[in-house]
């Protein structure tokens, strides 16, 4: 990537039916040749982002800049733009490799231009050799590479993708992840991926956006976002998450004395005072017999409830006198408790690295 971002997107909004808020002042840098995911629940207003980014929405103020070129009046066959859409909108009546090739005829490239250039998209997404089949011929996924295909084969600086993999099945969609990756490396094009899979974001980004009700909350790197979120939105789109409502008071040296039931008193490092949550990870909490007197860590007593078993680790609840049970991912491959078996009613300890907790406001 170079410094300069080829997707600029400032103070941008959409307002439908002049009260409905789609997108609120968003402010977005996308890098050249970055892979970039604009993650959230339905209704947040990526898909009407994307739109926007595409020309198939005009934003109600603010600006689109793409590759340094102002989009407001850049029509959206003309934007150095494509787009992939959910329904892959691949013609059924035109052959794969018509299909691939209809929007450099209507660009009236030369024959042979066209046939080589068909030929190397259709290579890039693995299709070679299947440029004679009609569309009902072909499985979900293979649909799909020819809509990337056609996609690909006017070289836009930008590649956009709406929810590109929410029609295929899972072990399907997950391959498809992987092959939209290398993909993106092969041909070196920006991406920009809507998605409401946050697995699928983390998997395939190297930044993410995560949007709620119109507004960005926060820009980052999966590990960032998952590792350290802004606040209780993200912490809880993003993965599993505990969290214990408490209060918190200043403590100085970027610590907070937190308050909260069960846990007692605790310092831990963060910023946000008053009303917090604490917040830890499932993976991040552990199992013991007897109490943890280790200083750095967090433990309390807990009496095992719901085990569900997903093979190499069981999600385990632990009723720890909360409105909430606790969550825990307890490995099945190396546990703290040799050859544990938990059954509903049974009491352990169960503790957490205080550096493991996040306070939330």
């Amino acid at each position: 990537m170079t410094d300069q971002p080829i997707i600029q997107i400032k103070n941008v909004s959409k307002v439908f039916g002049g009260t409905v808020k789609a997108v609120d002042e968003v402010n977005l840098e996308v890098g050249r040749g970055e892979f970039f995911a604009l993650l959230g629940p339905s209704g947040c207003g990526k898909t009407t982002l994307l739109r926007m980014l595409a020309g198939f929405e005009v934003p109600t103020h603010g600006q689109v800049i793409v590759d340094g070129q102002d989009m407001s009046k850049v029509q959206p066959n003309n934007r150095p733009i494509n787009m992939v859409f959910q329904s892959y909108a691949v013609f059924p009546h035109m052959s794969v490799e018509q299909n691939v090739a209809y929007g450099l005829k209507m660009d009236r490239r030369p024959a042979k231009e066209i046939k080589e250039r068909v030929a190397e998209a259709l290579d890039l997404v693995k299709l070679g050799g299947y440029g004679k089949r009609m569309p009902d011929e072909m499985s979900g996924g293979q649909r799909q590479r020819v809509a990337l295909a056609r996609a690909l084969v006017k070289r836009p600086s930008v590649l956009l993708l709406d929810e590109p993999l929410s029609a295929l099945d899972a072990k399907l969609r997950e391959a498809m992840q992987l092959e939209l990756v290398r993909l993106q490396k092969t041909v070196g094009i920006t991406f920009v991926i809507v998605t409401h899979d946050q697995s699928e974001a983390l998997s395939m980004a190297n930044r993410i956006a995560v949007m709620n009700a119109g507004t960005v909350q926060q820009v980052a790197p999966p590990t960032t976002l998952y590792e350290m979120p802004a606040n209780r939105f993200v912490a809880d789109f993003i993965g599993k998450i505990n969290m214990i409502e408490g209060d918190a008071v200043a403590a100085g040296d970027g610590q907070v004395k937190v308050t909260a039931p069960v846990i007692g008193d605790v310092t831990l490092a963060g910023t946000a005072t008053g009303k917090v949550a604490l917040a830890v990870r499932p993976e991040k909490i552990f199992v013991a017999d007897t109490q943890p007197t280790d200083p750095a860590v967090i433990a309390v007593k807990g009496k095992v409830g719901e085990v569900a078993y997903f093979g190499s680790y069981s999600n385990v609840f632990f009723d720890i006198g909360l409105p909430q049970p606790l969550q825990a991912d307890i490995s099945n491959v190396s546990s703290d408790i040799e050859e544990i078996i938990f059954t509903a009613g049974e009491e352990y300890w169960v503790y957490w690295r205080k550096s493991d907790t996040l306070v939330l406001g």
